[in-house]
């Protein structure tokens, strides 16, 4: 993402940070690595992933508009009278371009990562920093070792601001990218047991989150959720690796931005902080706790990069939910509608309850109910079945009526719901959506969530795609 169209690379410049050799003479004014989203002026970089090979994908990218092709060989349909930088590795050669890029950057640069909303916090703080300056940010979940060097080698020269984003499930895999990026600002939402199955504790989890401190610059601040419980931890790690200032936010006394209130209105929430004396009021526009902890994060970042918090503040009313992460969805049926909230992003335990919070908070319509559609978590190692069982407290808690189910984890949570509660459940997304368009009527609220392997987000698909059409999901032969 970013607010510039001015040329990026040119050919002279590519050539000389990575060492290769350009044909022709080109300028492009983006990069990518994928031809089904390739904008015509963007340089393609022929990466070789597990299952596919770039260069085999050369000849249609520049045969839609590519300003040129990085390849570091000749595929089919490629020869060198066409525009192209021939450099020795094209991943190498990334991030070669990546590393330039940070160089001669002015921006205050702000990396984000923690074990849930990153993505959510990333893309709030474009929305509410592109509206006073000139800003950058990793697009989608481009946040491993080759989404953070891809969005680095996008950021325009004359960006203010760069955001980027960090993820992993492995030691090690943060520390590179954060040297690579240098942050000024360095954000972790939260630490919790997600991904743990390549952990032996969630200390090792905040570990491997605190490496994010490991390229931070001189004199850069950490921005940390004072109510987590490795709080501690995280903020000694940023102070060993230079942080000249850790600025806290949550609902704690101490937190540097504190929550004083919060009150949950239709779409959104009122919202009241004060930070270091200053009081903060401001309407989020997006629903749930979990978002407002978040937007208290993001507030502390923006005073962390020199924004001006007041107006980042007074943005966040017209901020929205990003596809997958609470996007609201009114849905035509039979009788009337219903309300689709997506969460089919990804999940968590931890992301689970917060989307059980927000259903619990959403009030039905007349006759409706609050009904919650689950996929399996996924890389949660031994402790798996139990946390999943574990959830049918917290949807009883949150006043869930009804419970559909797929995959061989969650059909263990539907064992451990009372009988009432269950509403169906399918060996994959594909049966449950059966299930849910039999089961729907006028005035419920409907959650989806899962892990990404789960493919929930195919059931919001379809659900979306059956209104857009207006072939509008069954209602259930009984009503019911």
């Amino acid at each position: 993402m970013t607010n510039s169209m001015q040329p990026l690379w040119t050919s002279a410049d590519a050539a000389t940070v990575t060492g290769g050799e350009s044909t022709l003479p080109w300028q492009a004014t983006g990069l990518s690595i994928d031809t089904r989203t390739l904008s015509p002026g963007d340089l393609f970089v022929a990466l070789k992933g597990p299952h596919f090979d770039g260069h085999d994908f050369s000849a249609n990218a520049l045969a839609k508009g590519a300003a040129a092709a990085m390849i570091d060989h000749l595929a089919s349909g490629i020869s060198d009278n066409q525009p192209l930088l021939r450099v020795a590795d094209t991943m190498a050669a990334l991030e070669k371009m990546a590393i330039a890029s940070r160089t001669r950057s002015a921006a205050q640069v702000i990396a984000v990562t923690g074990s849930v909303g990153k993505t959510g916090t990333k893309e709030a703080l474009y929305y509410v920093l592109s509206r006073q300056a000139d800003t950058h940010a990793s697009a989608g979940s481009l946040n491993n070792h080759w989404g953070v060097p891809l969005s680095l080698a996008r950021m325009p020269v004359g960006a203010i601001f760069g955001i980027f984003e960090f993820g992993m499930n492995h030691p090690g895999e943060i520390a590179p990218l954060s040297k690579m990026a240098r942050p000024h600002v360095a954000l972790i939402t939260t630490v919790e047991s997600v991904h743990s199955e390549f952990f032996e504790n969630v200390e090792q989890i905040a570990d491997a989150k605190a490496e994010i401190f490991s390229g931070l610059e001189p004199g850069g601040t950490a921005v940390l959720n004072r109510d987590n419980q490795h709080f501690e931890r995280l903020a000694a790690a940023a102070k060993e690796h230079g942080a000249k200032q850790v600025i806290s936010f949550g609902v704690s006394e101490s937190a540097d931005m504190g929550l004083t209130g919060d009150v949950p209105q239709p779409g959104g929430t009122d919202v009241s902080a004060e930070f270091m004396g200053t009081s903060i009021t401001y309407r989020l526009g997006v629903p749930g706790r979990h978002w407002v902890i978040n937007s208290l994060g993001v507030l502390a970042v923006v005073a962390a990069a020199g924004g001006n918090v007041i107006e980042a503040a007074a943005a966040l009313a017209g901020f929205t939910s990003p596809k997958g992460r609470g996007e609201t969805h009114t849905i035509g049926i039979d009788d009337g509608t219903f309300t689709l909230i997506d969460e089919s992003y990804n999940a968590s335990p931890v992301s689970m309850i917060a989307a059980f919070q927000v259903l619990g908070r959403t009030e039905p319509g007349p006759g409706g109910r609050r009904i919650a559609v689950l996929g399996d978590m996924l890389e949660l190692g031994a402790s798996s079945a139990k946390r999943h069982t574990d959830l049918a407290g917290p949807l009883q808690k949150n006043n869930v009526d009804l419970v559909f189910t797929a995959g061989s984890e969650m059909a263990l949570l539907s064992e451990a719901l009372p009988g009432k509660m269950r509403g169906g459940h399918g060996a994959d997304s594909d049966e449950m959506l059966a299930l849910i368009q039999e089961a729907v009527r006028p005035g419920d609220v409907v959650v989806v969530k899962g892990s990404a392997g789960s493919k929930t987000g195919l059931i919001v698909e379809a659900l979306v795609a059956s209104a857009a059409n207006n072939a509008r999901p069954k209602r259930a032969a009984n009503g019911e």
